[in-house]
């Protein structure tokens, strides 16, 4: 099914939105599959075939029934604003988003917490009524280039999941499943936080036996975070999680682990982040999840950790004190 009211034999459409490296990586893997793709960006790219660029959001809506959103968290609920003026419920809105929001500070009838998933951001400010969320171990070289890779989509809607897989799946990516849309926004979230203490266990010098268990470790505390915002276990001990994590670990130019690999060095957070030349979203969620796991006496101290001591600028050594002995003395 590719649900764009395309006959049979027509190919598939799909519009995507965001001209940083995910969002091409994720049009170009369409296109190897053989999906007619338009991507959205203010920035002209050089692009493979099949692909065609536009800057007009009514395009892009009338483009395809299926939205994919590949955004920085920071303009996401923007350009959802700006966006929902040119859909309907009958689009389809995916995102790839690997981060939380923050609800509005002047909602005043909110009583809940103040970090919401992006798929709830969405309904929220656009018309839309189906979505759903990309996560799991790919990586954005390895798909840019077609190398094989694996990905999970989450939706409650099983069409939602049929349009993503008609569109991306090819013979280079393998694409998972999941219901527990909340659940993977939420480890693919917190994933990234942990990565950052990934990179600042290796640039320690930590080895690799504790580095194992202080992954395994972090993802069972990852879980216990998820839960407590109403996600599924398993989805963090899945690929969504764990499956990230790993590939966190093997993938060295991530920005989050070079990050705590800097930082671990002593360098500064200005000058590494100015090295990256962009913006990791992980340091500003990191103290927002450690509050969230103190509001629900979640036991949390890898996250804690990132938050309150690599972020910091705690000494190195108390922190790899805190890294890995603390978290290692705990059941899982």
């Amino acid at each position: 099914m590719n649900g764009n009211g395309n006959g049979h034999g027509k190919r598939p459409k799909l519009s995507v939105v965001g001209g940083g490296a995910w969002g091409v990586a994720l049009a170009t893997a369409a296109a190897s599959a053989g999906s007619d793709v338009l991507l959205y960006s203010r920035r002209q790219h050089e692009l493979r075939r099949g692909i065609t660029q536009t800057d007009d959001l009514t395009s892009l809506a009338t483009h395809a029934r299926t939205i994919l959103l590949a955004v920085p968290t920071t303009h996401v609920r923007d350009l959802a604003r700006e966006l929902g003026d040119h859909l309907d419920g009958h689009h389809v809105l995916v995102h790839g988003v690997r981060g939380l929001v923050a609800r509005p500070t002047n909602d005043p009838a909110w009583e809940g917490d103040d970090l919401i998933t992006i798929s709830a951001m969405l309904r929220e400010e656009t018309p839309a009524r189906r979505f759903g969320a990309l996560g799991g171990p790919v990586l954005t070289e390895e798909l840019a280039a077609g190398l094989p890779s694996v990905m999970v989509v989450a939706s409650h809607y099983p069409e939602v999941i049929d349009e993503v897989r008609g569109t991306l799946g090819g013979s280079s990516l393998r694409i998972y499943t999941t219901d527990d849309l909340l659940g993977l926004e939420w480890a693919s979230a917190l994933v990234s936080i942990l990565a950052i203490a990934i990179g600042f266990a290796r640039g320690a010098g930590i080895g690799a036996g504790l580095m194992s268990a202080f992954a395994i470790r972090g993802v069972h505390e990852a879980a216990r975070v998820g839960m407590a915002a109403g996600a599924v276990e398993r989805t963090f001990l899945g690929l969504g999680g764990f499956g990230d994590l790993l590939a966190a670990m093997s993938q060295g130019n991530r920005p989050e682990v070079r990050l705590g690999e800097s930082l671990a060095r002593g360098e500064s957070m200005e000058s590494t982040l100015a090295k990256l030349g962009q913006r990791i979203e992980a340091v500003e969620l990191a103290p927002r999840v450690a509050e969230f796991a103190e509001r629900h006496k979640v036991e949390a101290p890898i996250l804690n950790t990132v938050a309150r001591g690599i972020l910091a600028r705690r000494p190195v050594d108390d922190l790899v004190q805190l890294l890995m002995t603390a978290p290692m003395s705990r059941k899982a």
